[in-house]
């Protein structure tokens, strides 16, 4: 879009763009989300950044009004497969913040000075003022949504001093915390706010309920349905209670393990997120993971308008308004997945990786219900005695080599990883095929732009919507055509596939594998 699309934009107030841009007006100094509903500034007065940090690194602070930085995250940062996107996915999950500049660059694979300069071409802002800005969003958070002591909000959202955290809840948004969660208490929303006190003592925080923001609509139900099927027992669980469901997992963080709770909210603009987080540190990735798992920054309507132009798919589009395509929390808990449920049902693939679990899953210090266990990392499997694991000959062999290849980064499916070359380094291991490489990349690394045209459900589902001949074996070539018309969202059109079959799954391929 150019400027005068975006002013067009802004002055119908329309929240399709809310996170694709920001809004910055000099006569004021403040910057909203597009469609914040104060009077439409004069065009003069107005500027547009790709960033809340790029407002912010200008000298704009956050509208009190419209709240930009609750606003879910840019869609462009899944679909983005270069350089630019892999740094934003590698900031949003804190590497900065637990390694700095150097760690992402490393991850990159570029100098600091090169990948400051990218970052604030395509950005407007650098690394380090693209994590502040972060750190910012995750401390209001906290501040209007739980009573967590200040000093806990600092670090939890990532700030390395109580000082540093004052500084910036200032600068960013021209008022202190304390300030903050005064006007959070008077303006009514005291009802959705989570009562945990913080530690005591030192102990863990108690658990936290959030809002995770999302871009509507959203099919949850749908989404739920697809990750309850699909759950590892003592990892993950869905409950019903009084008609409502919730999602239940284990979480493995980078200073130490947590669960999560996700549940609808009441008006579809948010879902419920409850944490419980052995450290506290580890708030931000838990939430950005979350994000992921749900697919939240997705731009629904973007993909709804595209895929529903196609003929094939558009009585499915309009069945499924809001569908998402799942991601994961733990790439390498994926991928293992994935391969030991090649060639068997879903829930027989369940039981294998619940045996797993139970024998080389770190237990949780206190489980949560019926989670028990973290799911075994590469580290733990790579340890394990082949002949133990519960699985064919070939399979265990093909679990080891995953598990060396993972551990020893050899294949990397971090959130900064470039999905061109792991999917390639996967296709070099045995016992992984096009379609198994294909399923990771589509969840482990949220690509939205993947299509498995040998999948049977797949071929069935096309079947069944009207396209005779293709659910035999021959009818690949042609399904894999048709997907090209629906670039760049053909992971989208693949569940609107798997959408077609009753129940809510895929029901194998050619190389089937747990879906």
């Amino acid at each position: 879009m150019g400027d005068d699309e975006r002013y067009e934009a802004t002055r119908s107030k329309d929240a399709r763009f809310d996170g694709w841009f920001y809004v910055a007006v000099t006569s004021t100094g403040i910057y909203c989300r597009p469609s914040c509903p104060v009077v439409t500034p004069k065009r003069e007065n107005v500027r547009f950044y790709a960033s809340a940090a790029a407002a912010q690194t200008s000298g704009f602070r956050a509208c009190k009004r419209c709240r930009p930085e609750a606003v879910p995250g840019s869609p462009q940062w899944n679909t983005r497969a270069d350089v630019t996107g892999r740094a934003m996915r590698l900031i949003a999950d804190g590497v900065v913040d637990r390694g700095g500049v150097g760690a992402l660059a490393s991850a990159i694979g570029y100098s600091r000075r090169q990948l400051h300069r990218l970052l604030a071409t395509e950005v407007g802002a650098g690394p380090l003022a693209l994590a502040r800005a972060q750190r910012a969003q995750t401390a209001r958070t906290l501040i209007d949504s739980s009573e967590l002591p200040l000093a806990d909000v600092a670090f939890a959202a990532g700030f390395s001093s109580v000082r540093q955290f004052n500084e910036t809840v200032r600068q960013v948004f021209a008022c202190t915390p304390s300030q903050l969660r005064s006007r959070a208490r008077d303006t009514g929303r005291d009802g959705d706010r989570d009562r945990s006190r913080g530690r005591e003592h030192g102990s863990a925080p108690g658990p936290l309920r959030l809002r995770l923001a999302v871009r509507p609509p959203i099919d949850l139900a749908r989404l739920f349905r697809f990750l309850a099927v699909r759950a590892v027992p003592g990892v993950e669980e869905y409950v019903e209670e009084n008609g409502n469901g919730e999602y239940r997992r284990v979480l493995a963080l980078p200073h130490s393990t947590g669960a999560v709770a996700l549940a609808p909210g009441d008006t579809g603009r948010y879902v419920w997120c409850r944490l419980r987080l052995d450290d506290i540190r580890d708030l931000g990735a838990a939430v950005q993971r979350c994000r992921r798992l749900l697919d939240l920054d997705a731009d629904p309507q973007a993909v709804a308008a595209s895929l529903g132009g196609c003929p094939v798919l558009a009585p499915l589009v309009r069945a499924a308004p809001g569908l998402r395509s799942p991601g994961h929390v733990t790439a390498s808990e994926l991928a293992v997945q994935a391969l030991i449920g090649q060639q068997i049902s879903l829930s027989a693939a369940r039981t294998v990786a619940g045996r797993l679990t139970a024998r080389y899953g770190e237990p949780l210090a206190a489980p949560v219900g019926g989670l028990t266990h973290v799911f075994p990392t590469p580290e733990a499997l790579l340890d394990a005695d082949p002949a133990a694991l519960p699985m064919p000959g070939a399979r265990k062999k093909a679990v080891h080599a995953l598990a060396k290849a993972l551990a020893s980064g050899r294949v990397d499916l971090g959130p900064g990883a470039d999905r061109e070359e792991s999917e390639r380094r996967l296709l070099e291991l045995p016992g992984i095929g096009p379609w198994t490489a294909s399923y990771i990349r589509m969840r482990a690394l949220g690509d939205p732009d993947v299509f498995m045209p040998t999948d049977l459900g797949v071929r069935h589902a096309l079947e069944r919507i009207g396209r005779p001949g293709s659910a035999r074996p021959d009818s690949a070539r042609a399904a894999a055509e048709l997907a090209g018309t629906w670039r760049p969202w053909r992971s989208y059109a693949l569940h609107h596939l798997w959408s077609v079959l009753d129940p809510p799954a895929p029901t194998g391929g050619t190389a089937p594998a747990v879906r």
